[in-house]
C-alpha cells in the first residue's frame, strides 16, 4: 500500500469536490481500491499502486478541465476517468469561460478585431462608448494568458479621477478611498476566477490592481497590463504608463472619449497618445462604436440620444459664434 498527496493548483476545490462533496463521492466509487480523503486543496490517497497511477492521471485531467471551463459535471467525471473524449477542444473564438461556465468570446466584428489585435501586437488601444465590452474582454484575454502561463501576472490600473464626487470626502484609508474606482475591474475578475483563487492571487501579487499614480518608477515584465478609463489620464500620466512596458509584456489601454472627467482646461492623454502613436509598428488601435454595445438595449438608446444631443449642441454653438 502506498500513500500520495495531490495538490489541486490554480482551481477552486469546491468546484472539483462538488456540492456536498458529490463529485468526490463519485470519484471514490470509481476507484474502489483507494482510500481518498480531501482537505482544502490537498487530496490524500492510500491504496493499490496500479490504481493510484490511474487516479493521478485522471485527477490531473479533471483539474485541467476545471481550470479551463470553471465547471465540472458528473458526465465530465465519468468521461474523463473512463478515457472518453470530453469538450477538451475549446470552440473557435472562445477566450475563456465565466464562473457559470458561459463561454466568453467576441460578440461583434469589432470585438473580434480587438482579440486579433491583441494576438498580433504587444500594445493595443481599445476605444469606444460604454457597454462595448472593452474592459471585460481585455480582462478575459489577461486571464487566459495567466491560465495558459504565457504571462506570470496581471496588472490592472485606472486613473483615480472623480466624476462629480470628491475623493477626499470618501471614508477610510487610501486603499478604501481608491477601491470604489477599481470596482469594475474586481467585478470582471470575479466573473472569471473563483473567489478563493482570486483572493490568493491578489495576496501573492499575481494579480495587482492599483491606481495609475502607483505605476511611476516600475518596469512591468512578464505580464498583461491593462489601463482602464484612459481618457481620464493627462498626457504626462499616459506617457509615464506606456513607458513602464518591460519584456514579454502586453499592454491594453481602454477608453471612452464621450466620458472625459478631466477639467475642461486639461487635455486628455488618450487623445494625444492616439494621435502620436497612430502609425507606430507593434501598436494596434481598435475603435468600437455603438453597434458593439452588448449591455441592456437601453444603453444603446441612451448612447444614441446623447450623441444626437452633442451634435445638436455643437451645431447651435457654431451658429451662435457665426452670429457674433
Amino acid at each position: 500500500m502506498i500513500e500520495k498527496h495531490i495538490v489541486l493548483e490554480d482551481i477552486d476545490p469546491v468546484i472539483f469536490y462538488g456540492v456536498g462533496n458529490g463529485h468526490l463521492q463519485m470519484i471514490r466509487s470509481l476507484f474502489p481500491k483507494l482510500r481518498i480523503m480531501a482537505r482544502d486543496n490537498v487530496i490524500r490517497v492510500l491504496g493499490d499502486e496500479e490504481q493510484m497511477a490511474a487516479f493521478e492521471e485522471s485527477t490531473e485531467k479533471l483539474r485541467a478541465h476545471v481550470l479551463r471551463f470553471n465547471s465540472l459535471g458528473d458526465e465530465d467525471i465519468l468521461d474523463i476517468i473512463k478515457g472518453k473524449r470530453t469538450r477538451d477542444d475549446v470552440p473557435d473564438g472562445v477566450v475563456c469561460y465565466s464562473m457559470s461556465g458561459r463561454p466568453i468570446k467576441a460578440r461583434t466584428p469589432n470585438q473580434q478585431q480587438l482579440i486579433e489585435a491583441y494576438n498580433k501586437n504587444d500594445m493595443i488601444f481599445a476605444v469606444g462608448p460604454a457597454g462595448t465590452g472593452k474592459t471585460y474582454l481585455s480582462i478575459a484575454l489577461a486571464v487566459k494568458a495567466l491560465k495558459d502561463k504565457t504571462a506570470k501576472k496581471i496588472i490592472l490600473s485606472r486613473p483615480a479621477v472623480e466624476a462629480g464626487e470628491k475623493l477626499g470626502f470618501l471614508p477610510g484609508d487610501m486603499k478604501e478611498k481608491i477601491d470604489p474606482y477599481l470596482q469594475p475591474l474586481y467585478d470582471a475578475l470575479e466573473d472569471m476566477l473563483p473567489q478563493v483563487k482570486l483572493q490568493d492571487m491578489m495576496e501573492k501579487h499575481i494579480i495587482q490592481i492599483a491606481p495609475l499614480a502607483f505605476m511611476r518608477g516600475r518596469t512591468l515584465s512578464d505580464a498583461v497590463v491593462i489601463l482602464d478609463e484612459a481618457q481620464n489620464t493627462t498626457p504626462a500620466q499616459i506617457r509615464m504608463f506606456l513607458t513602464r512596458m518591460g519584456w514579454n509584456t502586453k499592454m491594453i489601454i481602454t477608453g471612452d472619449m464621450t466620458q472625459i472627467d478631466l477639467p475642461h482646461s486639461q487635455k486628455s492623454g488618450l487623445i494625444e497618445a492616439l494621435h502620436i502613436l497612430n502609425n507606430v509598428e507593434g501598436i494596434g488601435i481598435v475603435n468600437l462604436d455603438r453597434g458593439d454595445i452588448v449591455r441592456h438595449k437601453l444603453v444603446t438608446r441612451i448612447v444614441n440620444a446623447y450623441e444626437e444631443f452633442d451634435k445638436e449642441y455643437k451645431n447651435n454653438e457654431s451658429i451662435n459664434k457665426d452670429r457674433l
